[in-house]
């Protein structure tokens, strides 16, 4: 980052009764959290102001799927790797066609892409896909803020200087405002956002997963009949299913068992998804219990993983930072293998709350949280 941008770029932890400093000269956005800790930067993709919690991710790649990833939903997304963006975007690397993240926070200016697939700048696609940005942040000192204090609501807001909104009709960021605005957003336990993100009409879906040189493909000779139940499903979750010989049902998460089961299913997949599971679990637990009754065999997987446990009789909790990141360990408890794996939640199966009969089947080696069960007499099972 130039010398020029570096000056532009503050950072303040006021106490919440303190008065929050002004804009220095040339920055034009800030994430402002509930707590008046502010730090300005250079604003990117489109502009407004909105609220969400603030999470950081610590992946190296892969910031376009994680940016249209549902289970994103209700966030702002602070990248810990400093170069997001430099490889431009495509139309191929989507999770979903609207994406659900609130916003993002980056270190580094964006370059211009240096990927042979790159079909659009990432500023361009933000723009495009209406997301809020804003680089020139510390990262690494939000990220130690997160991780002490856990994840803060927040407020990010982009206003290209000398213009005005009816979100900031006096033409410049407010930060008492968005101060404000952040401690009055609810937060995410509690939310039900699998509602607003899921399909609105049960699909079929056939693509499978991209190679080289031939992009995706269609599955046209499947061997299995699988219901997917939508709680913010990634593409490449139904991609991987259709590659491995299913022919896929995609319902709505407020779907009912019997019209599960009217698809004649040979095994059901219960998706990744944002928000509460305790909240979305008001109307896909009930479902996911009958479900169990009919004995076919269940895979679930994030928000999946977590409705299943609450079908079963566990609890879930809010966790105090997260998992989000490609480099996570985890044990299987029933090889002794140790996976790095790819992880974002924000909630977690209580362990301890597990009844009898379910076994733990991986453990996160970071923290010791659940990261999957089975149960010992049928064919289901999930991971986290």
């Amino acid at each position: 980052m130039s010398d020029k941008i570096d000056t532009l770029v503050q950072q303040t932890g006021q106490s919440s009764k303190a008065p929050l400093s002004k804009a220095p000269a040339g920055a034009t956005a800030a994430l402002v959290l509930a707590d008046g800790t502010i730090f300005w930067g250079k604003g990117l993709g489109a502009t407004g102001a909105v609220a969400a919690e603030v999470c950081f991710n610590t992946s190296m790649t892969g910031y376009q799927e994680i940016l249209t990833d549902p289970s994103y939903a209700g966030q702002i997304i602070a990248f810990t790797f400093p170069h997001i963006g430099n490889v431009g975007t495509n139309d191929e690397d989507m999770e979903t066609p609207t994406p659900a993240a609130r916003g993002a926070v980056f270190r580094e200016d964006v370059t211009h892409p240096s990927s042979w697939r790159a079909t659009k700048h990432f500023d361009a696609w933000l723009k495009s896909m209406g997301l809020i940005a804003i680089s020139g942040v510390d990262t690494r000192a939000l990220t130690h803020r997160i991780r002490d204090l856990g994840a803060p609501e927040g407020v990010i807001a982009h206003l290209p200087e000398g213009a005005t909104s009816s979100q900031f009709p006096d033409g410049v960021i407010d930060p008492e405002a968005l101060r404000h605005m952040a401690a009055n957003w609810p937060g995410l336990e509690g939310m039900d956002l699998a509602k607003e993100v899921t399909c609105r009409q049960t699909y079929q879906w056939d693509e499978t997963i991209w190679t080289l040189g031939e992009g995706y493909g269609r599955q046209e000779a499947p061997h299995f009949n699988v219901v997917a139940v939508d709680f913010g499903a990634k593409q490449n979750i139904l991609r991987c299913l259709a590659s491995e010989g299913c022919a896929v049902t995609v319902v709505p998460a407020a779907a009912s068992a019997e019209e599960i089961l009217a698809h004649k299913p040979d095994g059901v997949f219960l998706s990744n998804g944002p928000g509460d599971p305790a909240a979305t679990g008001v109307y896909a637990v009930p479902m996911v219990q009958k479900l169990l009754e009919s004995g076919l065999p269940i895979f679930g997987i994030c928000l999946g993983h977590q409705i299943l446990a609450l079908a079963l009789g566990a609890k879930t909790r809010k966790m105090h930072l997260g998992h989000r990141g490609a480099n996570h360990p985890v044990k299987d408890l029933l090889t002794g293998q140790v996976e790095i794996t790819s992880q974002n939640h924000g909630f977690e199966v209580i362990t301890d709350s597990l009844p009898d009969g379910i076994e733990v089947s991986h453990v996160s080696l970071f923290d010791g949280t659940n990261e999957g069960l089975r149960l010992k007499d049928r064919p289901v099972f999930s991971v986290q």
